[in-house]
This record gives structure tokens, C-alpha cells and sequence, in this order.
């Protein structure tokens, strides 16, 4: 598993049988899986109270963070911080992302800058 600290390191610990990513160890967080419809996406946005960690569950995926477009591929992390402007959207399929957000998480810490919906 995965350890992403307050610095953005990741460490994987190795075992005999293998091993195991920790995404998170004594800290506060919020985990969410987000499904994104096909073809759509997400708001243009940026948090001030809080780090995300967007990891890829399904192709597909295309994560924008401050102006640079990802296409993930499925397992791939990247790590958003607190102010960096950032869109989840699909290129075609169904998509999901896990997301592990860090730090006091309230829905209404986002600013949206662009959004298809109207909610600007």
C-alpha cells in the first residue's frame, strides 16, 4: 500500500508475501470513490483547507492539475495540494478515481472557476 505523508512522499512496504500500500496512518482524511458518467466531468476547482490524492481505477481517466491534462493509467496516483487547480473528467467510458482527501474536509471549500452545470 501506499504512504503519502504531509510532504508528498510514498513508501510501499515490501513483506516476504509481498507487500501493502498505506494510504493513510494517524491522520485525518476523507476517502471517497467518485464515478464520472461518460463524456463528462467534473469542475474547474481548487481547495484551500485540504490535500487530495486522486488514484486511477479504471481507464479512461484524465486528470487536469493546474493547467497540465493526465491520462492516468489505472493505479496511477498523483497528489493535489491544498490551492493547485484541478479537473477529474472521462475521455469516453464510465470512469472511477479513489480520492483520499487530507486535512478538515467540508464540501464547501471548493471554488469552481469553470463548470459545465452552471454552478460557477
Amino acid at each position: 500500500m501506499l504512504e503519502v505523508d504531509r510532504l508528498g512522499a510514498v513508501v510501499r512496504d515490501e513483506r516476504p508475501w509481498g507487500g501493502f500500500e498505506r494510504y493513510t496512518l494517524n491522520e485525518p482524511t476523507t476517502v471517497k470513490i467518485i464515478d464520472v458518467a461518460p463524456g463528462q466531468r467534473l469542475s474547474l476547482q481548487r481547495h484551500e483547507h485540504r490535500d487530495e490524492l486522486w488514484v486511477a481505477l479504471d481507464p479512461g481517466a484524465v486528470f487536469e492539475i493546474d493547467g497540465e491534462r493526465i491520462t492516468p493509467s489505472v493505479g496511477d496516483r498523483v497528489l493535489i495540494r491544498a490551492g493547485q487547480t484541478h479537473r477529474l473528467s472521462s475521455s469516453g467510458p464510465a470512469i472511477r478515481i479513489l480520492e483520499i482527501a487530507f486535512g478538515h474536509f467540508d464540501e464547501d471549500d471548493i471554488e469552481r472557476l469553470e463548470d459545465s452545470y452552471g454552478r460557477v
